[in-house]
């Protein structure tokens, strides 16, 4: 599709694999905001974009129109070493002297008040950006403001010290408004408490080998690189705190030397988790890694990346006709949001211009582009931190995950499939892919029925993972839950394994305690009628139908309608359920069932003997055991 805005042309020399440049990145910038800045309030406080509102309401979405994109132009300006050609910060200065004159009164330019995350929190939020930006643009505006607007300011952005943010990633924004006054000289004892604060949590986050925990419980996905890792890191880096910055720098150089994989030949992220409008914002814990040198990438291959990721979604529909970053994926995508998330929403995607603070001479513009991790070999990388297994195929390009580890159940909650979210509960995700509405068929998914009802995945233990030489393998168990009638059955489990080799994924399934007459379905990859793949789905033991080919009307945020394959078999008592499921590029590698030259199963174990001589016995007991070989 083409972009409503003027590019430069493209530099093949440089960039072999995008085209793009530092230049490009300064144009999409100035592109996006021009285009924002056409529905501000006369004095600049909000940006009321148009669209569906948020849960919020019309008021915090237009502070989050401010907000947002102050984010980006901050990073544009701060990158320019203060150069502003089109005059963005005085319309931020106007912004933020009319949005605090008189905070929390219902008129034209009035700032909500900045409350509890349960009863008005999504200031707290964009307090955040604000302050963010005030800092990286401090020489330039903040130091030029009067007086009373800089204590207005402050006021309004303490809100944010004094009121308890979601249990979650969002302690970091009290923390990035303290570290913002502290570097303006309005620091005290309330904003070092609020930094204290955050990052005793974030300690307790952290679960090793740079994966955060998005709080107390599994929820492992994007808010990593785009929060976690980006506000304490950053903040290292202005503050020019070198102690910080190595303890915070190596968790992100440890995140990327996984998260770097999670991105398809195409330029695409993986499509997991939730918040997925952000789109291009995944990119930013990669540039930031390149900003501040705690990577394990090279400048050319973070490049490429960031890079990738900006141009998939440029041409691929994330803009409207008239410059705006739409709410969905590609195009405008219900499915894939969430309630919070309104027409300003998609700006967080801002967070990706952190680019931008490298300068031009920097290496992460100076070095010519290398491949992606994916373009470079095939790949099988455990993560077993986050109970994650990576599968990368070099031929088509795709990233697949299969997720072992994360879900989005808070630790006080119970595990209702009322609130199954398609975004963490099913088995598989990638980069070419997008998961079916709650509606319609799951893809990806083992569910169990009982009494015609059937269940969902919602809180996720992972029992390990690990991968070889060309091979990987992740395993968890689950307790089904149902929507209709009862919302569990006593003693029912489901421990599930995912072997990945080559494009290959074994998928092991054994379910006890089930009830006379259950039965089991298992789904594979979701896919589009007009697109180029193959999704394919063999029985391989427990499984008395063929694999059959039904409908999700809803599409997926790839495609408008999907086809899912699924296989169906008996489940009472203990029973052992073996799949193989594919999805690469059009033509595929051939038929599944000339893969698998034999299955021995046994009572908690099965053996899958390959075409090619190599085996693989998976075995179940008080630990799962996965082994691979000639």
């Amino acid at each position: 599709m083409s972009i409503p805005f003027d590019l430069p042309a493209e530099d093949r020399v440089s960039s072999p694999y995008t085209g793009y440049t530092r230049a490009h990145w300064e144009a999409v910038a100035d592109g996006l905001l021009a285009a924002a800045w056409r529905w501000s309030t006369p004095g600049c406080a909000l940006l009321d974009l148009p669209g569906r509102p948020s849960r919020s309401g019309v008021r915090s979405d237009g502070l989050e129109g401010y907000a947002r994109t102050f984010l980006a132009a901050a990073f544009r300006v701060a990158g320019a070493g203060g150069a502003d050609p089109h005059g963005l910060l005085d319309r931020y200065a106007r912004g933020l002297a009319s949005g605090t004159r008189s905070p929390g009164r219902d008129d034209t330019e009035s700032w909500p008040l900045i409350l509890d995350h349960d009863v008005q929190g999504q200031p707290m939020v964009e307090s955040a950006s604000v302050a963010l930006g005030l800092r990286l643009t401090a020489p330039w505006l903040w130091e030029h403001l009067d007086a009373d607007v800089k204590d207005r300011a402050e006021a309004w952005l303490r809100g944010a010290l004094r009121h308890t943010p979601a249990p979650n990633n969002w302690y970091l924004f009290p923390y990035t408004v303290a570290g913002f006054l502290e570097s303006v000289g309005r620091g005290d004892a309330e904003t070092a408490a609020a930094r204290q604060r955050a990052l005793e949590l974030l300690e307790g986050w952290y679960r090793g080998e740079g994966w955060y925990a998005d709080g107390d419980g599994r929820a492992f996905d994007h808010y990593n690189g785009w929060a976690l890792h980006l506000y304490p890191v950053l903040d290292a880096h202005l503050a020019g705190d070198a102690e910080a910055l190595e303890r915070y720098g190596a968790r992100l150089r440890a995140h990327l030397a996984g998260f770097g994989l999670l991105f398809g030949a195409d330029g695409a992220p993986l499509h997991f988790g939730r918040s997925l409008t952000y789109r291009f914002a995944a990119s930013a814990a990669v540039s930031l890694g390149a900003l501040t040198g705690h990577t394990p990438l090279t400048p050319g291959a973070s490049r490429r990346l960031a890079s990738g990721s900006l141009r998939y979604f440029t041409e691929r529909g994330a803009l409207t006709d008239d410059g705006l970053l739409s709410l969905g994926w590609h195009g405008p995508h219900e499915a894939t949001l969430q309630p919070y998330s309104g027409p300003a929403s998609p700006y967080w995607a801002s967070k990706a211009f952190v680019s931008l603070l490298a300068p031009a001479g920097h290496p992460l513009w100076t070095a010519t582009e290398e491949p992606a991790p994916v373009e470079e070999e095939d790949r099988t990388l455990a993560l077993p931190v986050p109970g994650l297994l990576v599968q990368a195929t070099r031929e088509d390009g795709i990233v697949r995950l299969h997720n072992h580890g994360s879900d989005h159940v808070r630790p006080h909650e119970g595990e209702s499939a009322a609130e199954d979210d398609p975004h963490y509960g099913r088995q598989a995700y990638s980069t070419r892919t997008g998961p079916t509405a709650v509606r319609n068929v799951a893809d990806n998914h083992l569910s169990v029925e009982v009494a015609g009802r059937h269940s969902v995945r919602r809180r996720v233990h992972p029992l390990g993972a690990g991968h070889g030489d060309g091979w990987g393998w992740a395993a968890s168990w689950h307790r089904p839950v149902f929507t209709d009638g009862p919302p569990m059955v006593p003693g029912l489990r489901v421990e599930s394994v995912t072997v990945a080799r080559g494009p290959y994924e074994v998928r092991v399934h054994r379910v006890t305690g089930a009830p006379p007459g259950a039965r089991v379905t298992q789904t594979g990859w979701a896919t589009g009628p007009d697109e180029l793949l193959v999704s394919g789905l063999h029985g391989l033991h427990g499984w008395d139908t063929a694999s059959e080919t039904v409908r999700a009307p809803q599409g997926t945020a790839y495609a408008r309608w999907a086809l899912v394959p699924r296989l169906t078999g008996p489940a009472a008592g203990t029973s052992l359920h073996v799949s193989l499921a594919v999805l690469a590029a059009a033509p595929g590698p051939g038929p599944l069932a000339d893969a698998v030259a034999e299955v021995v199963p046994g009572d908690a174990a099965v053996e899958v003997v390959w075409a090619d001589g190599a085996r693989t016995r998976v075995a179940f007991g008080d630990a799962v055991r996965v082994t691979h070989g000639a």
